[in-house]
C-alpha cells in the first residue's frame, strides 16, 4: 500500500472514531448527571488524548458511575425510608413565618415532611412564588399592578360598613378609600359588581362619594319584610361577598425584591409571593415569567404541568424540608422516595391508601397499618406469602434477601459407589 493510500486509510479510521465518540458522548449525556457530563466534556476538549483514547474514558466514565450507583443486594427501599424517617424525629413541629414576614406563615419541619409523603391535595399553607418577564422585573409599579390583577379581591375587602334604615328599602356601603387604592379597585368596578347581582340600582351618594347607596327592588325586599333584620343581613351578607377581581384561592399577595446575577453583574428584581396558589389561571396572567413560576402545591404542578414536574417537586419540596431542619439527607434517597410514589402516572402516598397498599405481600401491609383487618382480608380471600421482601422475611425469622442473603449456595454430593461385595446397595 502507498504511502498516500495508508494516509487516506488511517484518515477514514480517525473519521469513523470520531463518528463514534460523538455517539458514546450521546448516549453518556443521557446517562450522567450534567453536572459530571460538563466536567467530561471540558476534560476531554482539554486533554491530549487520541479519539480512540478518549472513547474508552467515556465508557469508563459512564461504567464507573453505574457502577457507584448501588452495591448488588442493597436494600435501598429499606435504606431510603431509614435516612428520611430517622432524622425526621429530629425535626420540629411548628409553623415557621415565612422568610421573617409577619404576613405569611409556612409548614415546615415534620408536619409538611408528612403533607408530602400523604401527597395531600391541598398543603395547610400554600405559598407561590411569581417571577415577572424581563420586561417588568425590574419595575415597582408594574408589579404592584400585576400583584393587583392576581390577588383574589371581593368587596369586603374594600370596604368599612354596610348598614341600613329598617323600614327603608335601601342599603348604604360605605368604602374605605385606603383599601380601595391599596386594591386598585375603582368605584364604576363596585357598582358595576352590585348591579350584576339584580338587587337594585347602585349610585355613589351625592354628598359624599364614599359612600354607595343600593336601592333594593321589591322583589328582593318586599314591603312585609323592610322591618325584617334576618332579610337585610342576607342580603348584606350576599354583597360583601361578591367578587371584584383576582384569581380564586389566591387570598393575598405581596412584593418582595430579591438579587440576582446576570453574565457576572449582581441585579435586582421584584417578585411576587402569594398566599394560596392557583398555578393554571397565574401562568395566565400577561407580564408573569411562566416558566419560573413556583408552587409548594405538589398534585396542581402535577396536574398542570405534568408528572415529571410532579415528581421533581416532590424531590425539591422534601429537600427544602429537611435542609431548613438543618438536616443533611442524600438525594439519591429522596429520588426513590419521589419515584415510587410518582412512576403510575399520579402522585400516590405513601400508606394503606396508596404505595404501601398495594404491597403484594400481606405481612408487609399488616407491619405497616391495620395489621388485624390486613390478616383478616389475606385470610378469607386465600392470598398467597411469599417472603420475597425485607419487612415480611424479618418478620418471620428469614433471612432476607439482600447482602449476602441474596447467595444461595448448594453443595453437590456424588452417590457412593457400592463395593463389589455389597449386594445391599447393589
Amino acid at each position: 500500500m502507498t504511502p498516500k493510500k495508508k494516509k487516506i486509510e488511517a484518515l477514514k479510521e480517525e473519521e469513523e472514531k470520531k463518528g463514534e465518540l460523538d455517539i458514546k458522548l450521546k448516549s453518556a449525556k443521557e446517562i450522567l448527571p450534567e453536572k459530571i457530563y460538563k466536567e467530561l466534556n471540558e476534560k476531554l476538549e482539554k486533554s491530549d488524548l487520541s479519539t480512540a483514547q478518549k472513547i474508552f474514558v467515556v465508557e469508563e466514565t459512564v461504567r464507573r458511575y453505574i457502577s457507584s450507583m448501588i452495591q448488588p443486594g442493597e436494600p435501598v427501599g429499606t435504606i431510603a425510608s431509614q435516612s428520611i424517617g430517622e432524622p425526621g424525629t429530629q425535626m420540629t413541629l411548628r409553623t415557621f413565618h415565612y422568610a421573617g414576614l409577619m404576613e405569611f406563615d409556612v409548614t415546615l419541619g415534620l408536619p409538611r415532611l408528612i403533607e408530602i409523603v400523604d401527597a395531600r391535595h391541598e398543603p395547610s399553607t400554600p405559598i407561590m412564588r411569581i417571577y415577572l418577564d424581563e420586561e417588568n422585573r425590574n419595575d415597582l409599579e408594574k408589579a404592584k399592578e400585576i400583584a393587583r390583577k392576581i390577588e383574589y379581591t371581593i368587596i369586603s375587602n374594600v370596604v368599612s360598613e354596610i348598614s341600613y334604615i329598617l323600614g327603608e328599602p335601601k342599603i348604604q356601603i360605605e368604602i374605605d378609600k385606603d383599601l380601595l387604592d391599596d386594591k386598585g379597585v375603582t368605584h364604576e368596578e363596585i357598582i358595576e359588581a352590585i348591579e350584576k347581582l339584580k338587587l337594585g340600582k347602585a349610585n355613589v351618594d351625592e354628598n359624599n362619594p364614599n359612600i354607595i347607596n343600593v336601592e333594593l327592588n321589591s322583589d328582593v325586599m318586599p314591603e312585609e319584610e323592610l322591618y325584617d333584620t334576618k332579610a337585610f343581613n342576607e342580603i348584606i351578607s350576599k354583597i360583601r361577598k361578591t367578587y371584584l377581581k383576582g384569581i380564586k384561592g389566591i387570598r393575598k399577595t405581596m412584593i418582595q425584591e430579591r438579587g440576582y446575577e446576570e453574565n457576572g453583574v449582581k441585579k435586582k428584581e421584584y417578585v411576587i409571593m402569594a398566599e394560596g396558589s392557583n398555578l393554571a389561571e397565574v401562568m395566565k396572567i400577561p407580564g408573569i415569567d411562566a416558566k419560573r413560576i413556583e408552587t409548594n402545591n405538589i398534585i396542581e404542578i402535577s396536574q398542570v404541568l405534568g408528572i415529571e414536574a410532579g415528581r421533581n417537586a416532590i424531590i425539591k419540596e422534601i429537600l427544602d424540608v429537611l435542609q431548613n431542619s438543618g438536616l443533611d439527607v442524600d438525594i439519591r434517597h429522596v429520588m426513590l422516595v419521589a419515584d415510587m410514589m410518582t412512576w403510575t402516572g399520579k402522585v400516590r402516598q405513601i400508606g394503606r391508601l396508596g404505595i404501601v397498599g398495594e404491597k403484594p405481600s400481606v405481612i408487609a401491609r399488616a407491619a405497616f397499618e391495620v395489621t388485624v383487618n390486613q390478616i383478616y382480608n389475606a385470610a378469607i380471600t386465600g392470598e398467597d406469602e411469599r417472603f420475597y421482601g425485607v419487612t415480611e422475611s424479618i418478620s418471620a425469622g428469614l433471612i432476607p434477601k439482600v447482602g449476602t442473603g441474596i447467595v444461595m449456595l448448594g453443595m453437590g454430593a456424588s452417590p457412593v459407589k457400592p463395593s463389589a461385595d455389597d449386594t445391599e446397595n447393589k
